[in-house]
């Protein structure tokens, strides 16, 4: 298949190469020279521009960090001289972004009014599932349009999910990624105690990896080094996802709870911590480092007592 793709971040740039792999045609496009001269070494076709990568294409994939960049590719300067007008009639937009509900909807709409198909396809499992092949596609749209991608996501991921029409792809990322915040925090919380109490926490992890306790958070993204080796924790914190990205995913939530006019107590207090982790010394740290910045703000507080 011939695919577009645009934006070449921590997670578009391992989704090419597995496109690649997959034997797909993959034309790219980035803002940043380093990443365009990277995608040449790994045998993609390079565009000087967004609209010249996605003229001669069956499907656009867009990985971009925020529903305002989405809209603004999407449109151009002139609202008719960006992807859309660039692409041919009827070429599939799926836009893998996390950005809000009213956005990927706001997305779908100027896709259909251009002649052309838009979907919202949000992904989970970080840098380290874009560059294994293991992501999870979360689907809103059409899904003749879900059955059409699939060989892509066969090559990018293991599992996707159609969840229904146009932002139903986005309100379960949203869900998802609020969720893992709240349990990367209790993970946190739950180690820093056992160990203020004298518990190793090696054993506090074998313990909570097969028990009540398991999940990803503890499993994968251990916030104990030493524990999962292939956790940002066991490789001095370096970030596969900084505070600041949940806390922008935290802020979608928000946006989300108005919208349904529902409060989430622990989405909103997760939000608030990740937020506060950005403003201090931790925020260059993997997400998982909040184990760190809540440490670090109990010493304080004793410490002031």
């Amino acid at each position: 298949m011939k695919v577009a793709i645009i934006g070449l971040g921590h997670m578009g740039m391992g989704m090419a190469r597995n496109l690649l792999k997959a034997g797909h045609h993959v034309t790219a496009n980035d803002l940043s020279s380093e990443a365009m001269q990277a995608a040449a070494k790994a045998g993609m076709a390079t565009a000087a521009s967004g609209q010249q990568a996605v003229a001669d294409v069956e499907v656009v994939i867009t990985v971009l960090p925020a529903g305002k960049h989405v809209l603004a590719a999407y449109r151009g300067e002139h609202d008719n001289d960006g992807l859309l007008g660039a692409a041919r009639k009827g070429t599939l937009f799926m836009d893998c972004s996390t950005i809000g509900v009213d956005e990927t909807r706001e997305a779908a709409s100027l896709a259909g009014k251009a002649g052309q198909r838009g979907m919202d396809a949000p992904i989970s499992g970080g840098m380290v599932g874009a560059d294994a092949g293991t992501l999870t596609f979360m689907i809103g749209g059409d899904e003749a349009d879900f059955e059409f991608v699939k060989p892509l996501t066969a090559a990018m991921g293991k599992h996707s999910v159609y969840c229904g029409g146009h932002g139903a792809g986005l309100i379960a990322k949203i869900c998802n990624n609020m969720l893992l915040c709240i349990n990367q925090i209790g993970a946190a919380e739950a180690f820093n105690l056992g160990t203020k109490l004298g518990m190793d926490p090696k054993k506090l992890f074998e313990i909570f990896s097969t028990s009540t306790s398991q999940s990803w958070s503890v499993t994968t993204n251990s916030p104990v080094p030493g524990t999962v080796a292939s956790a940002p924790s066991s490789h001095n914190f370096e970030p596969g996802a900084v505070p600041h990205t949940l806390a922008k995913d935290l802020g979608l939530a928000a946006k989300a709870m108005a919208i349904a006019n529902y409060h989430c107590q622990l989405g909103s207090d997760a939000r608030e911590l990740y937020e506060k982790m950005t403003e201090s010394k931790f925020a260059n740290q993997d997400f998982s480092g909040i184990i760190n910045y809540l440490a670090w703000v109990s010493d304080q507080h004793d410490a002031s007592a």
